[in-house]
């Protein structure tokens, strides 16, 4: 009798499809303006592959394994030998080959032409929506250049295989390997982000010095190369640690543990003693902080990126999800109340992106003062900023798709975890507010640059020019009270985004930024966009489009 019934309770109904084999790139209008408006259209060809990567089914697997199947630590082989190995599952060595093989990690160093910087951080920002725990590595290998760049010597000796599009997993002697990454080892417990407290010696040995410390959060141990910092009798100074010494056996360098992380669980953190590690100084011998603060420069860009590329992998799913679904007899995004929160999510997104890019551009513009200036100062309000929203962007995002986006199988449970993190990277929300009013009076013309640049939106709308007023008029009291320092970072980022919205995004998207975040009354909660906004356009272009 009941054979008759069989399966029917299973039958699936109204249940998206999986979100997979999209182009992420051609999917997000926004980023095509942005590469246009920054002087990167020569790098469409590259961008439009890696958004076919990231989008595919078989990049969303290999994510799904690295991070269900986490790095083992290995201290000792079965003979009883010290190795301090770290054992990946293949599909994190997969996905380091696929986004080094696509330049994420160097184009803006190989490629001369003007908009390479803003060229690679699209692969960045692109790449961040495929998995970011590889982007660990990438990032630092990145932002390495300049340090190595600063003495001849070891630029010979590195640069080549840092910049190689060859990724060599071994774990060994770079001298045979086609390819390296580079890893930064920087905070020690008792200090965090003040490097000044760094407990670390190096003493001379011979042409090189040993180093005897501990480092707290060691990311990528299994690197080849590593910038790290040590006291000598001249203070704090910068060195470069190899992983393994020519004769293919592991430096000084003992793994103590793996961190266990709330998310970024596929890359491997670690605690680290230095026991007589062979090192290389790195710049002038005292003067570590300075190096260690010009990397810093460009992964509080890449930590921005990140958080943008997280919010747009997540709305990208939000959005395919509320515009499949139905509920009430029509669609979910086209339910009023769906539609301004989608709407309001994609501005948060849109702004982001603008904001980190801009950064990116100054980079590129290094050259020119004007822009020297704006990328020293904007580089820690975007970070401070972006990295802040993500968090309530990848909430709101998760809560589009009801309780199937708090299960364990669905992405939007790793990103939960996820988001926080680049908020702690490489400075925590106060140490980066304050490095924002360190930069002012470090390089004096920094804050009037980037009001020149916010004030290019001058005259475009009344209630933006109303908020620039309003800015001129508390700037002075904002800046010289540290505890107002947050809301001054907020009000300087917002005014960015703004004027770059303003100037290059639809009327649609301007109208919906200047009426929520700029006029008064916004609460920072997503879905409450005006009456008046095309909300509905808006949400649209948050659509992915499938192959």
């Amino acid at each position: 009798m009941l054979d008759r019934y069989g399966y029917a309770t299973h039958e699936v109904l109204n249940q998206p499809p999986p979100l997979s084999d999209y182009d992420a790139f051609s999917s997000d209008p926004a980023l095509g303006r942005i590469v246009h408006a920054f002087g990167a259209d020569w790098a469409r060809q590259k961008l439009e592959a890696a958004g076919r990567t990231v989008g595919s089914a078989h990049v969303q697997m290999l994510a799904r394994q690295a991070n269900r199947h986490t790095p083992e630590l290995r201290t000792h082989d079965r003979f009883g030998n010290r190795i301090d190995q770290i054992d990946f599952h293949p599909a994190w060595h997969e996905l380091m080959g696929l986004a080094i093989g696509q330049e994420v990690h160097s184009l803006s160093w190989t490629d001369r032409r003007p908009g390479a910087q803003v060229a690679r951080a699209a692969l960045s920002y692109l790449w961040n929506q495929g998995e970011n725990g590889i982007m660990c590595p990438i990032l630092m290998t990145y932002a390495s250049v300049p340090t190595l760049r600063r003495d001849p010597a070891l630029a010979a000796e590195w640069e080549a295989k840092v910049l190689s599009t060859r990724y060599d997993p071994r774990q060994t002697s770079a001298a045979g390997k086609t390819g390296i990454t580079v890893g930064m080892a920087m905070t020690e417990k008792q200090g965090g982000s003040d490097l000044r407290q760094t407990q670390t010696f190096a003493e001379r040995d011979g042409e090189g010095w040993r180093l005897v410390g501990h480092k707290w959060f060691f990311s990528v141990p299994h690197s080849d190369i590593f910038i790290t910092l040590a006291r000598t009798e001249a203070g704090v100074s910068c060195f470069l640690v190899p992983g393994w010494l020519p004769d293919g056996s592991r430096n000084h360098l003992m793994i103590q543990r793996l961190k266990e992380k709330a998310g970024n669980r596929s890359n491997a953190s670690s605690e680290v003693e230095y026991r007589g590690a062979y090192a290389q100084l790195v710049g002038e011998d005292g003067h570590g902080i300075r190096e260690a603060i010009s990397m810093g420069h460009l992964s509080r860009l890449e930590c921005a990126l990140s958080s943008g590329g997280i919010m747009r992998q997540a709305i990208s799913h939000a959005a395919h999800h509320v515009a499949n679904r139905r509920a009430f007899q029509r669609s979910l995004i086209d339910q009023p109340i769906m539609t301004n929160v989608l709407a309001d999510l994609q501005v948060e997104a849109v702004a982001a992106a603008w904001l980190s890019f801009r950064v990116a551009a100054a980079f590129d513009g290094e050259a020119d003062e004007a822009e020297r200036l704006i990328g020293r100062i904007a580089a820690p309000i975007a970070k401070y900023w972006v990295c802040k929203r993500v968090t309530s962007v990848v909430t709101e995002a998760l809560e589009c798709h009801g309780g199937n986006g708090f299960i364990e199988d669905h992405l939007m449970a790793r990103l939960y975890r996820e988001a926080p993190l680049n908020g702690i990277w490489e400075g925590t929300g106060n140490v980066i507010c304050l490095d924002v009013l360190r930069s002012m009076q470090r390089a004096p013309g920094s804050l009037e640059a980037l009001l020149a640049e916010i004030g290019r939106a001058a005259g475009a709308d009344r209630r933006f020019d109303a908020a620039l007023a309003a800015l001129h008029d508390e700037i002075r009291d904002l800046a010289a009270h540290e505890g107002q320092a947050r809301r001054f970072i907020e009000r300087l980022a917002l005014m960015l985004a703004g004027s770059l919205i303003l100037r290059h995004e639809p009327p649609e998207v301007a109208d919906a930024f200047v009426a929520s975040r700029l006029d008064a009354g916004w609460t920072g909660a997503f879905g409450t966009l005006p009456r008046g906004i095309d909300a509905g356009a808006i949400a649209r272009s948050a659509v992915p489009r499938l192959h």
